[in-house]
């Protein structure tokens, strides 16, 4: 677990679930190692430290590869619901999910657990601000995104005033 916790902005969630910034080509077999059988990608393929052969050596691995490319300006929607749904067809095996800096995967992970898992948004916060305080871009998207499921905005902001 320990070549785990070298990979930038390392954060496990739950005994399936990782999340990361950009894991070297390297790390991706201390990954496989650990026993996680899909790595979901969240970064463009143009983002920093992008790596050009990531999904040929993900499933060189014997890994599910799944790429998602998210806009960092622009996440939208149907981001998210790709999300959910490829972490729901995977629910029985570990996930290993990561983008460029583990920004984009921290807060569709906040919202996934919150609006999939039913996690109580202050908790889900705390994970999503070990990595960052989303800027407005994604804070909009964050509480429009609980709008849209018939949650409260602003669920992550509250939790702040709370601690």
């Amino acid at each position: 677990m320990s070549e785990l916790t070298a990979i930038y902005n390392y954060l496990p969630i739950s005994p399936t679930i990782a999340t990361s910034g950009q894991p070297t080509a390297p790390q991706f077999m201390a990954i496989q190692q650990a026993g996680y059988a899909v790595v979901m990608n969240l970064a463009l393929p143009t983002s920093t430290g992008a790596i050009a052969n990531e999904a040929a050596i993900v499933t060189g691995l014997g890994l599910t590869y799944i790429a998602i490319p998210v806009e960092w300006e622009a996440p939208q929607l149907r981001d998210f619901e790709q999300f959910w749904a490829a972490l729901q067809a995977h629910a029985q095996q570990q996930v290993y999910v990561h983008c460029a800096a583990n920004m984009r995967v921290s807060a569709f992970m906040y919202l996934y657990r919150v609006l999939a898992l039913d996690v109580d948004p202050a908790i889900a916060a705390t994970s999503l601000h070990q990595i960052w305080q989303p800027n407005p871009t994604w804070q909009q998207f964050i509480d429009q995104t609980l709008a849209h499921y018939g949650a409260s905005p602003g669920a992550a902001t509250a939790a702040d005033a709370a601690e």
